[in-house]
């Protein structure tokens, strides 16, 4: 069934934040998304020059009609537009127990324009007590007391501090989970991407993870994919406006699964001979060039995210087949108890992937893999591609 997302949160005019970056999250991870929206803002890449909440009983009023009919596997909250409704919305929410929520405490857009006065900040109290996770930056936290362990303890919700703020090359972020079975601390971190495009970063994780949770992934899992997502969407920022521009929430396909048995072909490796000839070849058919490890090695890109390799190796004796799995450990483990017999079982590969290997009833080669950002974006991807 397809994932139902409600998104409890403000419009952005320029399109780059907001419901508008929450609907083209949920919809690229193959959710249905719903909103209620509680303020409207006159912004672009530049800042914010006009905001208008929306009456509490109006928002309330989105959420039972969206929720009475379609029905809602989780919800995500971000700019919540006042105090009142703040604590409207939580009353609201005790209507729906189980319900996973992600609250992201939206309080400064990227330009430095507030969206959250201190009464607003101070009901954000009664939303963490509703809420599976609270994705607070580390402006964010600091409003909120400062100590992510206390926040736990205090709303018996976990906590992912997002170090997008922090110096330095690399980005880490923490959550501090509330579920005893979870390690109390799970750290992530990547290098920084570079680039001004980072408008709606802080909306595009929280309902990416609303996406994990609606679909049953634990929260770290549901965390870890989500991270993958923001830093690809990043990647693919079109370069709109003169100031914070919106990521390419778009061109992210292929490049998560959401499903554990559902695997996605979106890779196959073919031999070649003159590696040269084979790279002009496949460019002229419209492809692009994305890799080239010469006399070795090249990976090209079709429309839609899917990949196409050409090999001169001598194990490349025909083609290749890979197919993406959402969980590969459990895939694997799933169809050698159907009797599938395995030439390699899952494993880490020197160029960054996951794999296993076998071959079908032919004989044709197959392999099952999760490669995530390493797929489209390895450290030797060609410069200008």
């Amino acid at each position: 069934m397809t994932p139902r997302i409600l998104i409890i949160a403000g419009s952005d005019s320029g399109g780059g934040a907001g419901i508008q970056a929450d609907i083209k999250t949920v919809t690229m991870l193959g959710g249905h998304a719903m909103t209620a929206v509680t303020a409207i803002t006159a912004q672009n890449t530049l800042g914010v020059t006009g905001v208008h909440p929306i009456p509490t009983e109006m928002v309330l009023a989105q959420i039972e009609a969206c929720v009475s009919d379609i029905g809602v596997d989780a919800i995500k909250i971000g700019m919540i537009g006042s105090a009142r409704t703040a604590a409207a919305v939580a009353e609201k929410l005790k209507e729906l127990p189980g319900i996973p929520v992600v609250f992201d405490p939206v309080m400064v857009a990227s330009s430095g324009a507030t969206l959250a006065d201190d009464a607003t900040i101070a009901a954000f109290e009664r939303l963490m007590d509703r809420a599976t996770v609270v994705t607070p930056n580390l402006p964010e936290l600091e409003a909120l007391g400062g100590d992510a362990q206390a926040l736990v303890k205090a709303h018996r919700c976990a906590v992912l501090v997002k170090g997008g703020h922090a110096e330095g090359a690399v980005v880490t972020d923490r959550l501090w989970s509330a579920d005893p079975e979870d390690p109390p601390e799970i750290e992530w971190s990547n290098p920084r991407i570079e680039t001004d495009s980072t408008h709606g970063t802080g909306c595009t994780l929280s309902s990416a993870i609303a996406c994990g949770l609606a679909v049953e992934w634990d929260l770290p899992e549901a965390v870890r994919r989500a991270r993958r997502f923001v830093r690809i969407a990043m990647r693919e920022a079109p370069g709109l406006g003169r100031g914070h521009g919106p990521m390419g929430h778009q061109a992210v396909r292929l490049d998560l699964n959401m499903s554990f048995f559902e695997p996605m072909l979106n890779q196959v490796t073919v031999p070649a001979q003159d590696l040269a000839a084979s790279e002009r070849f496949y460019r002229l058919l419209g492809l692009r060039q994305v890799v080239r490890a010469s006399p070795r090695y090249a990976r090209f890109e079709a429309e839609g995210g899917a990949t196409f390799s050409i090999a001169t190796d001598p194990g490349y004796t025909g083609p290749v087949v890979y197919f993406e799995c959402g969980d590969l450990d459990v895939t694997v483990a799933y169809l050698q108890q159907q009797g599938i017999q395995f030439e390699q079982d899952p494993k880490d590969e020197t160029w960054g992937w996951r794999e296993a290997r076998l071959r079908d009833p032919a004989g044709n080669s197959v392999r099952l893999y999760q490669a995530g950002e390493m797929r489209r974006y390895p450290p030797w991807r060609v410069g200008d591609a």
